[in-house]
């Protein structure tokens, strides 16, 4: 086989490449897909002494996971113990048995909850993955028996994507509409300075240093270096991958398992040149981020899609279902019976100047005072801070049969400028662009708004007027806006006395039309609390695994708090590893006393 190899991967052993040639490869464990849970699995295995191969549909690495926000759910870790806050299991134990009802898995939850904190440590002490500790992040649903305000979740650290070296050009970029020229913006204090840049002196210096140092990378590197959120997740796994030797394959595609009996000794994949045979001894992990982009699982499980709402995920467009696919392929099966099929987002469509279209997951202005969403009828449906998933949901169900599944995000003057709306930025970046594409629509009065959105003005009008009532005085008696120590931080900490509400009253008026989204699925592969690909029978599968989004999700197809995808996925990822070598050590173990034993044998 001939292959690139960048010089980066040569400084540490590991080849990274594109597939050229038809031809035959030999490994320890074949990882298909390259988000959180795939390259978690490869570093974890390969520092077990085991040689790993990943191998990526994508021309570029990171999935999902790369345009993401990064953060991991994982109660009791090593972050929070430093800090001197001990949490036993049993407090996140009742709040997901709140959340997750009947859903609810004890042997699963139970493996996530033991194990995530060891996955931690592991990557902090062993490889360049680090973290931050979320210390004033709160679960989604605060009033929730054994609901936390902070310390259950951890984000990637912010990477210099120099140290990648020349594979910093097989990196997926972020979402281009959630970057500023091209620069990602963190969220937590990094966003909080770019919204009060002109209103902070110390924030504004923050932000020209930032500004300043991206131009230097445009300049030197034609991209940015400031990697954050997922994207500097990936950096780190991918920088770990090729210290530790890992094998990396972009553009090659996985047509289908290879079997043995009914073990799964490894795949066939489709590289640029044809076919090319890969046989894994211990394990194949499937890792290939689920189904966003499936349409015929869409309409199997989407219940707005089989009404006739496409549907528009944010993720990558290659999550087209393979693993879901290869693994009932041979034995394995879906479960249809989460609560929820995709872990929901609103999402606004964005048109680009090559004619293509971008989805923008709107997952943070939300909640900022001085916003509501409402219907085609001009009526509010949810509380609009609330969780992502839970506006979708809302959204689907305030639509009247027959119709298509959308809503508008309503707002002013004062709140478009100073905290944008979807992929529209505050001041001071102009608005024209974004009206002249249409993709925001304003108008001089809520009523000519409306009517420029297609939503009935009197009923826009009404709602407008019922908010504003009691928004002057910082109440949302009907959504309870503010309730929740999640409400609070998605708002805006200067304003008072209610950080979620506000007014809309200063025209003009601005729109923006959601629809239907998701940030991935969860509707999965059934597996055991290793990770194993279980059959219909509930029996593993020898050799076979699946992680991240191919993994059917631990906690039911809710949504309990942010990070709980990469959590668990990482997690997963980690005790598939852990698995797989343990068994090969076994193995080698149960040879070396066969051998010993034949030895004594032939020496008598």
């Amino acid at each position: 086989m001939t292959r690139e190899i960048h010089p980066a991967a040569q400084q540490s052993h590991c080849a990274t490449a594109r597939i050229h040639a038809v031809g035959a490869e030999t490994c320890d464990v074949l990882v298909i897909g390259s988000g959180a849970g795939g390259l978690s699995a490869a570093v974890a295995a390969a520092a077990r002494g085991l040689k790993v191969i990943v191998a990526e549909k994508a021309a570029v690495f990171g999935g999902t996971t790369a345009v993401s926000g990064g953060w991991l759910w994982i109660p009791g870790s090593p972050h929070a113990l430093l800090a001197g806050v001990v949490e036993g299991p049993e407090p996140p134990r009742t709040y997901l048995r709140h959340i997750l009802g009947n859903r609810y898995d004890a042997e699963l939850i139970d493996a996530f909850l033991e194990a995530g904190p060891r996955m931690l440590s592991f990557f902090e002490a062993e490889t360049e993955v680090k973290f931050v500790a979320g210390a004033q992040v709160p679960d989604f649903y605060g009033l929730a028996p054994g609901a936390a305000t902070g310390w259950r979740s951890v984000v990637a650290a912010p990477y210099d994507g120099r140290g990648l070296g020349e594979l910093i050009t097989q990196l997926r970029r972020p979402i281009a509409e959630t970057m500023l020229a091209g620069m990602a913006i963190a969220s937590g204090a990094d966003m909080r300075n770019f919204l009060t840049a002109l209103r902070s002196p110390c924030a504004f210096l923050y932000v020209t240093r930032r500004i300043l140092r991206h131009v230097r990378d445009l300049v030197t590197r034609h991209r940015s270096m400031q990697l954050v959120n997922g994207n500097a997740l990936v950096a780190r796994l991918l920088r770990s991958a090729t210290d530790a030797g890992v094998t990396l394959w972009s553009s090659a595609g996985a047509r289908r398992l290879l079997r043995d009996g009914g073990a799964i000794v490894g795949a066939e994949l489709e590289g640029a040149g044809g076919p090319v045979r890969v046989t894994a001894r211990r394990a194949v992990i499937l890792a290939t981020g689920g189904f966003p982009h499936d349409p015929a699982r869409q309409a199997e499980l989407f219940p707005h899609v089989r009404a006739g709402t496409p549907h528009n995920s944010a993720a990558p467009e290659t999550n087209d279902g393979d693993g879901l696919r290869l693994a009932e392929s041979v034995g394995g099966h879906v479960d249809p019976g989460q609560i929820n099929a995709a872990a929901w987002a609103p999402v606004s469509l964005v048109p680009r100047a090559d004619g293509s279209t971008g989805r923008f997951p709107h997952l943070v202005e939300r909640g900022k005072p001085g916003l509501i969403a409402v219907t085609r009828a001009g009526k509010r449906f949810v509380n609009e801070g609330g969780p992502y998933l839970d506006y979708v949901r809302a959204m689907i169900a305030a639509t009247p049969e027959g119709e298509e599944v959308q809503s508008w995000l309503i707002c002013d003057r004062r709140f478009i400028r100073r905290y944008g709306l979807g992929a529209a930025k505050p001041a001071p970046l102009p608005l024209r662009h974004w009206l002249r594409s249409g993709y925001v629509v304003r108008g001089r009065t809520i009523e000519e708004l409306a009517r420029a959105c297609g939503i009935d003005p009197d009923g826009l009008a009404r709602a407008v007027a019922a908010y504003n009532r009691d928004a002057v005085r910082g109440e949302d008696p009907e959504f309870g806006r503010g309730i929740t120590p999640y409400h609070r931080a998605q708002g805006d900490p200067d304003h008072l006395p209610n950080p979620c509400v506000a007014p809309i009253e200063q025209g003009p008026f601005y729109a923006v039309h959601i629809v239907p989204g998701s940030l991935g699925t969860f509707a999965g592969i059934v597996t055991d609390a290793t990770a194993r690909v279980l059959d219909a029978a509930g029996l593993p599968i020898p050799g076979l695994y699946a992680v991240g989004n191919d993994m059917n999700s631990v906690f039911g197809g809710t949504y309990p708090s942010g990070g709980i995808t990469l959590g668990p996925a990482m997690t997963f990822g980690w005790l598939a590893a852990q698995n797989i070598a343990d068994q090969a050590e076994s193995m080698e173990d149960a040879n070396n006393l066969e051998r010993k034993t034949h030895a004594g044998q032939l020496a008598r």
